[in-house]
């Protein structure tokens, strides 16, 4: 059996996924492969987002144990998830007005991963447990670039005064908002309690 290589791509960008929470920081995002699921409503209520977030995880989790187990082994934390959220209207984007959000979820996948893995993943998930959403995951690029963020500490209710100081400091920069509303999940919300929840805030900026 060849000798399993071990990556932790979290670590490796840490710049990335673990930025502070006491400044906003500017970073480049590479251009990474993703699986993608998109939908609309609030995350809190809506079956639709729970039932896109278990057809993610069921092909990222697919994919890493088909790699572990490949002719060129590599063992590797999934990765965390992610949400793109933003409305048509910008004006009506409130954390008042949830069921008029729409969202991509969304899993970073390493370099190594392929459509060709990815189709032959979600076949043994669809195999294993027939998700209703596992048609709609999708393998595609996101390309993100120039991005200011900051780690946001606590219940995700209470994200709004984290956002602001993101946005301020984007205007006072110099810079303008661009793309969509970017949070990447660093904790698991059925296991973690509210206070100690850690969620990364990105916005693209030009």
């Amino acid at each position: 059996m060849a000798d399993i290589l071990k990556l932790d791509l979290k670590r490796k960008f840490r710049h990335l996924y673990n930025p502070t929470p006491r400044h906003v920081t500017v970073v480049d995002v590479p251009d990474w492969n993703y699986l993608m699921i998109d939908g609309a409503g609030d995350p809190n209520t809506a079956v639709e987002y729970q039932d896109a977030v278990n057809a993610l995880y069921s092909v990222a989790y697919t994919l890493k144990f088909m790699i572990r187990k490949g002719d060129s082994p590599v063992d590797y934390p999934v990765m965390p998830l992610e949400g793109l959220w933003w409305c048509d209207d910008t004006a009506e984007f409130s954390a008042l007005r949830k069921d008029n959000w729409q969202w991509t979820m969304m899993i970073m996948q390493p370099e190594f991963v392929t459509l060709q893995l990815v189709t032959q993943a979600l076949a043994l998930s669809k195999e294993k447990k027939p998700l209703p959403t596992l048609a709609q995951v999708r393998f595609e690029p996101y390309v993100e670039g120039l991005s200011a963020q900051i780690m946001h500490l606590g219940p995700y209710a209470y994200e709004a005064p984290t956002i602001g100081k993101l946005h301020a400091y984007i205007a006072e920069q110099g810079y303008r908002r661009r793309g969509k509303h970017h949070e990447i999940y660093l904790s698991d919300p059925r296991r973690t309690a509210p206070s100690r929840l850690k969620t990364i805030l990105r916005q693209p900026i030009a």
